[in-house]
């Protein structure tokens, strides 16, 4: 055990005091409804009837809370507590019950004896508070039911916030997940003149739910070596189950003062220039716990080892309600923290107990970084009209989407440079995504050796890369919980690594909304780019637009799904989602010359109503209504929606056609199913209920099925997409293997139009022949023929989009 200041026997009584109180604290959240001091013999009555929680992790999170209490009060210390083993959420409620945190958001839970008996009762049971760390639970920016993202998410909350600690704990289970492994490398990134500090917790109780756990089976030297290659400088402490508590509570804040110290160091020598910038980096501290699963709990039942084993992981006594010896069990052990000693007659905590505590916003409950809308700011976003590109007529002319968002970040970055609010993050993919031009701004952040062949790396840089999109997503997270903004930049096909991350932030933010006092916090945005339809130097692996699906499934008050169609709707969608409070923004848009629809004022307006009637690109004549819709999401989609259109015009002119872009997917969807949707009779104005609807979709196609399942057209509805065929071929090729190019978008139209079959079959014969024309060139000259991936044409001028309202 590392040797520091001894406590003396008082301070180490006092922190036992505390712990003792928080275990009793949570115990009973597990078990009783009634009868919270035991002021009589527990009863049948006074038990839950359904027993859910968590015990064997507490008493190590309890352990963590009461030194970094002291840690805070003793130092002056800003510190924030990243539970990554959330299922013990009762112990974190307990710190926050305990310290009056808890009392202040929600007075009905007071700090006496009838408070104290509704934080039982209500605790994992139906319309109280869940059993994992969830937003209901003050202190709280992860609900860590899925494990693997507390590391990242630590560090992504000490981004630019220099005078914050951010403890993480890191369960043995979690640890052995692959995003957490990668975690440990965060550090290469952590800046210490602009950040705060990070110190990990390993805590190694030994075991997950049924098996032991890889690093706590791992020998002291060996696991040293292991956190020293990551550039870490470990402490150990280790309580055994005949560990006498006070001994483990010296050696607890002996090692945290430890930790502490060195940080002090790290940080003051790189604020003051004394560090070495060039080849070396700090080599963080960090501590290892070992302590007992369900330490201080049941040692044994029915004759098997309970505490220290994986028996204690959830409720360590079951059927204690209808087993009398076990209920006297029950008794026994939670008497055994003396609850006597540690509350007054009304229930209240004795001033022992409160010693460590802090005051105020430094308690780990009240901390503002822990609801981090109390500190999010609007971004100085700047005007559009600076990045505009000029549009004379639709399609006259070309640019690359995310090259001029580039430059867009960058005046973002560069005006936030004094306040580092914002970040952009991603796995290597800045350059390949052709956003280079934030480096204008800012590096890319990097505490590594740095080589004379290095271009924009730096030691203070808000842009963010590192080759797992686990990390780059954790960061992210971390970052916006508290209270600051982010994007997000991937490449399409690998945002579905982190599917579920996303679906954890969604169920965050809808429950967060739920809770009153928790503040908006930014939305969390990504940007999908190089995506499936252009992916010219990868190919079928790097072909998968199925991300999109995922969200959409997910919570509607959250989730929004934005498909651009050329670079001026792509600077609008961009600026309202870096404005967005408590949403998941994904914008998918292409980085390759894209041609120019829309001039800034038409698309605010088409991207304000989410889609609308692009009249310049259709036939259709007085209020005769048209013969078929052509509809279009997406980019890709809209070039070939378009040039079928035309070629319409050309080969069948006397054809009523009606072309609509869509931009906001949740448009399609009731507005009972999303706030977007679009009410029945809007839709019908824009869609018709009657007349064929060919759509070309960037995604998979059963996606617009799904959205528009209920209304009155879908049996008209034909959609053109993604449908897994794919190859490193050219970008024509692409949408010929998939059915949704222009010609057999205008085959559709022959098929589908009522009466137009047998009148135009030479139409369908031409386009099919040019498939088939198109196929033989691209296998004999590997380049797509000459126009064929056709130009834009205007149409009959610009006239503005018309369509539904715009979405709330």
């Amino acid at each position: 055990m590392p040797e520091h200041e001894s406590l003396t026997d008082r301070e180490a009584e006092a922190l036992d005091a505390h712990w003792r109180a928080l275990n009793y604290l949570t115990a009973c959240q597990l078990y009783l409804r009634a009868n919270p001091l035991l002021r009589e013999p527990l009863r049948p009555e006074h038990i839950k009837p359904r027993l859910l929680g968590h015990w064997g992790t507490c008493p190590g999170l309890s352990l963590v809370y009461t030194h970094l209490n002291r840690l805070v009060s003793r130092r002056g210390q800003r510190a924030l507590g990243v539970w990554g083993p959330g299922h013990g959420a009762a112990a974190v409620l307990s710190g926050a019950w305990l310290e009056g945190s808890y009392e202040e958001l929600r007075p009905e839970v007071s700090r006496d004896e009838p408070g104290m008996e509704r934080l039982f009762a209500e605790f994992s049971q139906p319309g109280g508070v869940p059993s994992h760390t969830s937003p209901s639970v003050p202190g709280s920016i992860q609900e860590g039911g899925e494990l693997g993202y507390a590391l990242a998410h630590a560090y992504g909350a000490a981004f630019d916030r220099p005078d914050l600690l951010v403890c993480a704990v890191v369960g043995d289970g979690e640890a052995e997940t692959g995003p957490l492994a990668t975690s440990w490398h965060a550090n290469k990134f952590l800046d210490p003149v602009h950040d705060g500090a990070v110190l990990p917790v390993l805590h190694l109780n030994g075991y997950k739910i049924a098996n032991p756990t890889v690093l706590s089976r791992l020998p002291e030297d060996e696991l040293g070596s292991l956190m020293r290659g990551y550039g870490y400088d470990p402490l150990f402490v280790t309580a055994r189950p005949d560990t006498p508590p006070l001994e483990a509570h010296r050696a607890l804040a002996g090692a945290f003062d430890a930790a502490a110290d060195r940080i002090g160091a790290i940080q003051r020598a790189a604020r003051s220039g004394d560090a070495d910038t060039t080849g070396g980096r700090p080599r963080w501290p960090m501590v290892v716990l070992r302590t007992p699963k369900g330490w201080s709990g049941p040692r044994e039942l029915d004759g098997e080892p309970v505490e220290d084993t994986w028996r204690s992981h959830q409720v360590p006594l079951p059927g204690v309600r209808d087993d009398p010896e076990r209920l006297r069990q029950l008794e026994r052990w939670l008497r055994s923290y003396r609850p006597d000693e540690l509350f007054d007659q009304d229930g209240r905590p004795r001033p022992e107990v409160l010693a460590c505590v802090p005051e105020g916003d430094l308690r780990l409950g009240a901390v503002p970084e822990a609801n981090g809308g109390r500190l999010l700011r609007e971004l100085p976003l700047p005007p559009l009209e600076s990045y505009a590109v000029p549009v004379e007529r639709p399609g006259a002319g070309a640019h690359e989407p995310t090259r001029v968002l580039g430059e867009l970040l960058k005046g973002l970055l560069e005006a936030t440079a004094e306040r580092r609010d914002f970040r952009l993050f991603g796995p290597d993919e800045t350059d390949s995504n052709h956003l280079s031009a934030v480096y204008g701004a800012s590096d890319r952040g990097w505490q590594a050796e740095l080589l004379g062949t290095d271009t924009h790396l730096g030691r203070h840089g808000r842009v963010l890369e590192v080759l797992s999109e686990h990390l780059c997503q954790g960061w992210l997270e971390g970052y916006v919980l508290t209270g600051r903004n982010g994007l997000f930049a991937s490449y399409e096909a690998f945002a579905n690594l982190v599917a579920s991350m996303a679906s954890q932030h969604v169920k965050w933010v809808h429950s967060a909304r739920e809770v009153e006092w928790r503040r908006p916090i930014a939305a969390l945005n990504y940007l999908l780019t190089s995506h499936a339809w252009r992916q010219d130097h990868n190919g079928f692996s790097h072909q998968d637009p199925g991300f999109i699906d995922h969200v959409l499934s997910k919570s509607p008050d959250v989730v929004r799904v934005q498909l651009p169609p050329d670079t001026n709707t792509l600077l609008c969608v961009a600026d309202h989602a870096l404005r967005a409070r408590d949403t998941v923004n994904v914008v998918v848009a292409g980085k390759h010359p894209c041609f120019d629809w829309l001039d800034l004022e038409q698309a605010r307006t088409h991207c304000a109503r989410g889609l609308g009637v692009w009249e310049w690109a259709g036939t259709e004549r007085g209020d005769a209504g048209p013969d078929v819709v052509l509809a279009c999401a997406g980019d890709v989609p809209t070039h070939e929606t378009l040039a079928a259109a035309s070629l319409l015009r050309e080969w069948l002119p006397q054809l009523a056609v009606r072309v609509v872009n869509v931009v906001d997917m949740a448009r399609l969807m009731s507005p009972t199913e999303h706030p977007h949707g679009l009410d029945d009779a809007e839709f019908d104005t824009v869609f018709t209920r009657d007349r064929p609807v060919i759509f070309a979709y960037h995604g998979y196609p059963w996606l617009v099925h799904r959205l528009t399942y209920s209304r009155a057209v879908h049996g008209q509805l034909a959609v053109r997409g993604y449908r897994e065929s794919g190859s490193t071929t050219t970008p024509f090729d692409m949408v010929v293997r998939n059915g949704m190019d222009r010609y057999h978008l205008v085959m559709d139209v022959v098929d589908r139009t009522p009466g137009l079959g047998a009148r135009a079959a030479g139409v369908w014969q031409r386009a099919a022949d040019m498939r088939e024309r198109h196929r033989r060139y691209v296998v004999e000259h590997g380049t797509d023929m000459a126009g064929g991936s056709a130009r834009g044409r205007g149409g009959r001028g610009a006239a503005g989009p018309r369509g539904g309202g715009p979405p709330g």
